[in-house]
């Protein structure tokens, strides 16, 4: 390609960018095409991006993720549940909240600054916790770790991370929270309680969505599909996957320690006894089990459908959340993830009534694309999509952020 040629594409590039952010777009006849159709329908010629700069939205990130995980790798990330119901309907949850736009209202000053559990947070936008990210990139939960330092967002450790929670936490500079499954050999989870507790971690989030086995049809498909030998990374039998797993070193545990079908309320109680971390409990959806929360001590709520990998109720997260929200009643903080890709989507929940909203495979998108730069830029994009809905809304911090902005459509 010759200089002139360079040039002209330079120029064209620089006049399509300058199109793209002008207002007067939508009065063109590109805006008419966009009005008039769906996005669905117009048909672009697939873009990978080079660079974490160069992502427009965490869909970028994605698009790259999917071409450089191994098959099966990209397949634990993309699956739900059965046909994926509850997948789809966390995303088209956010599809039936319109926003509603407060004018005349001074933000020339957007704060994301919030408190929760006694922690001063720089956003309402925190890292939920994800297992086995090395499966998405050699630094795994240490690049998400420095990621969360450089761009202050605190971060929750799965208990089945491939890196020790002090490492994670020595990478982060700081503490973080720590997730754990609960397994039916209680001296495991004490064990782990004990450690991460030493370790600086002030809060263990209780995960309680799985405890029956969850029928993940599209991660089979991409396993079939896969021709690799996994055994090298896995190993050949069936507890050889705990081995990998640096908070279950010493435990003794073996993957029928998992059977946790029995565990009731009491479990909260238990954890209390061994532990002075703050209890957050994860994966509620109904009323009634967050009015259980409350009553059996739990510092926060977490609304979860574990990403629609858990069940196959075919019920998005945010539908689940004004209900949690009412039940709660101002007694407990709130938190929520389960789908959310933009700040619209953060903002809706905030507007819901959550105190906080967790992202998992929009960070693990850029992780496996870009490593920690791509967390970091995912980090900073949905913060400048938050801030911006703001300003639309006129919402000047996030406690100004309530139900007079948002309606619902039928249907």
């Amino acid at each position: 390609m010759n200089k002139d040629s360079r040039s002209g594409i330079e120029t064209r590039r620089s006049f399509l960018r300058f199109l793209a952010a002008s207002p007067l777009l939508g009065m063109t006849g590109a805006g008419r095409l966009l009005a008039d159709e769906t996005l669905e329908q117009v048909e672009l010629a697939e873009y990978l991006i080079a660079s974490p700069d160069d992502a427009l939205d965490v869909f970028d990130f994605h698009n790259v993720a999917r071409r450089v995980l191994p098959t099966s790798h990209y397949g634990y990330l993309a699956t739900g549940t059965d046909g994926n119901e509850t997948l789809q309907a966390n995303r088209e949850a956010f599809r039936r909240i319109y926003l509603r736009s407060m004018r005349m209202v001074d933000t020339s000053n957007v704060s994301l600054r919030t408190e929760l559990l006694g922690e001063n947070l720089a956003s309402p936008i925190v890292l939920a916790p994800v297992g086995s990210q090395r499966a998405f990139h050699d630094e795994g939960e240490l690049a998400t770790a420095r990621a969360a330092r450089a761009q202050e967002h605190l971060q929750i450790l799965s208990n089945v991370s491939t890196h020790s929670i002090e490492d994670v936490i020595a990478a982060r500079g700081g503490p973080v929270w720590f997730q754990l499954y609960p397994t039916s050999k209680w001296s495991t989870a004490r064990t782990m309680l004990e450690r991460a507790e030493a370790a600086g971690a002030r809060v263990v989030v209780l995960t309680v969505d799985l405890n029956s086995n969850s029928n993940r049809v599209l991660l089979g498909q991409f396993a079939r599909a896969d021709e690799r030998d996994c055994s090298a990374c896995h190993g050949a039998g069936p507890d050889d996957w705990l081995k990998t797993k640096p908070m279950y070193e010493g435990t003794g545990s073996v993957t029928a320690d998992w059977d946790m079908s029995a565990m009731t309320w009491d479990y909260i109680g238990r954890l209390r006894e061994a532990t002075s971390m703050k209890i957050v409990v994860k994966g509620v959806v109904t009323a009634e089990d967050a009015e259980a929360c409350i009553e059996y001590g739990a510092d926060a709520v977490y609304v979860s459908n574990h990403g629609g990998r858990g069940e196959a109720s075919g019920w998005g997260a945010l539908e689940s959340l004004p209900e949690v929200v009412a039940a709660v009643d101002g007694r407990a903080p709130v938190m929520i993830d389960s789908g959310f890709r933009r700040g619209t989507d953060i903002f809706k929940a905030l507007a819901l009534g959550a105190d906080a909203v967790c992202i998992g495979r929009a960070y693990i998108w850029a992780l496996a694309a870009f490593g920690q730069a791509g967390v970091e830029k995912v980090l900073e994009m949905l913060r400048a999509e938050l801030s911006m809905v703001m300003g639309q809304m006129g919402a000047r911090s996030v406690p100004d952020i309530g139900s007079r902005h948002i309606g619902t459509r039928g249907g």
